[in-house]
């Protein structure tokens, strides 16, 4: 048998047997949703099943966007050559960076850096908000998480912060959140209202996930997305067409509300 050189703390195999983090894959099966083996995945513990709402309510805010998004433009462009799906997923993934689903990480380190303020400085967190917002304008930084080119009050916000509240962990950045929403519109003289992306930032902090590990979230929701939209564009387009994004029409089912 050869000797180990490296470790890993994720997953154990072995014959008939697989286990995520200590548990049995088999058993987790029916037993707990996605959420909650996705926070298992990446934490190490089995949350609680409120916790697990709220990571999977993350994911399916975040599923899907329209036609426009980079993202969904790549997966469609790729689609639209006869690509297979595997690369036209990864078109669409390789288009997710830094403008377009990086402001989930941008807005944590933003409200991190509002709530070291208000501890160093011993002042309110909407005072260390203005404070840190001074300092980001100075730097030429824009805050991230905040404003969107659609919506004037994104409606997967507040649901969020409602579920964040229902599982008992909405506290400091939610706050710092809320304080940097104020201070954004004081300074710019408009409201530029949380958007599901510091929502996301904001929960995920108060979870306990490190800004590095937040953009993969969107990364996994908006896969599924990028499926939808690349069988969309295989099953009822023709290959090479010049794709008009700006003249898509919607034609799915009307408005209809959950039983």
């Amino acid at each position: 048998m050869t000797a180990s050189t490296w470790k890993t703390a994720i997953t154990y195999i072995a014959p008939n047997e697989v286990r995520l983090r200590g548990y049995r894959i088999d058993e987790l099966m029916g037993r707990v949703d996605f959420g909650q083996a996705l926070y298992l995945l990446l934490r190490g513990e089995l949350p609680d099943e409120k916790v697990g709402r709220l990571m999977t309510a993350i994911l399916v805010s975040s599923i899907d966007h329209g036609p426009t998004p980079p993202s969904i433009v790549g997966a469609r462009n790729a689609a639209s050559t006869s690509a297979p799906l595997n690369a036209c997923v990864a078109a669409g993934v390789l288009a997710i960076n830094r403008s377009h689903g990086g402001a989930i990480e941008d807005c944590a380190r933003a409200l991190q850096d509002v709530i070291g303020e208000a501890d160093r400085a011993g002042v309110s967190l909407a005072q260390a908000a203005t404070s840190v917002l001074a300092e980001y304008k100075r730097q030429g930084t824009r805050v991230a998480g905040f404003g969107h080119r659609l919506h004037t009050a994104d409606p997967r916000t507040a649901r969020l912060f409602a579920l964040a509240q229902e599982a008992g962990v909405a506290g400091r950045y939610v706050e710092a959140c809320r304080a940097l929403e104020s201070a954004l519109a004081a300074q710019t003289g408009k409201p530029l209202p949380i958007n599901v992306d510091g929502a996301i930032g904001a929960v995920l902090c108060e979870l306990g996930f490190e800004p590095e590990v937040m953009n993969g979230f969107f990364i996994l929701a908006r896969t599924a997305g990028l499926i939808a939209h690349a069988r969309e564009e295989m099953t009822r387009e023709k290959v090479m067409r010049r794709i008009d994004f700006a003249a898509a029409a919607y034609d799915g089912p009307a408005p209809r509300n959950l039983p």
